[in-house]
């Protein structure tokens, strides 16, 4: 079964990939909320299907659009020792100031809010750079 949610019209187009932050506080009184606000923070989506039926969005200064919508895998990095096809792993950013670092975004950046639960569906063989030491490995994750 399809996921349901609400885009503006201007994102409401096949293929299109977003990372769901979660809600705002102007979606509290909206009656659309209950199908708009279905989706995991954290985790990324692409739309799949777009149905012809737009509701007002006090967010968007356009009508939202009802998309149909699937789980997008992302990069992240985990440490080596939980970095197993299948498994569940939480992720959040790690307290790391090396912004130079070629991670920094999917480790310790601001695309991870809070900490969030990935199940694995892919992992590099090789040992991800981290620039203050941690042994860690790159994964893709859904």
């Amino acid at each position: 079964m399809a996921e349901i949610t609400l885009l503006s019209r201007h994102q409401a187009k096949p293929g299109f990939v977003f990372g769901y932050l979660g809600a705002a506080p102007a979606c509290r009184p909206c009656p659309f909320r209950n199908a708009c606000l279905t989706l995991e923070a954290g985790h990324q989506y692409r739309v799949e299907r777009v149905r012809p039926v737009e509701h007002p969005c006090a967010l968007q200064e356009v009508p939202a659009a009802v998309v149909e919508v699937a789980p997008q895998p992302r990069s992240l990095v985990v440490e080596s020792g939980a970095a197993i096809e299948g498994s569940s792993v939480e992720v959040g950013r790690y307290p790391c100031a090396r912004m130079d670092c070629p991670n920094w975004s999917i480790c310790a950046g601001p695309a991870l809010n809070g900490k969030s639960r990935f199940r694995v569906v892919g992992v590099s063989s090789e040992k991800a750079v981290c620039l203050i030491g941690r042994n860690l490995k790159r994964v893709e994750a859904l």
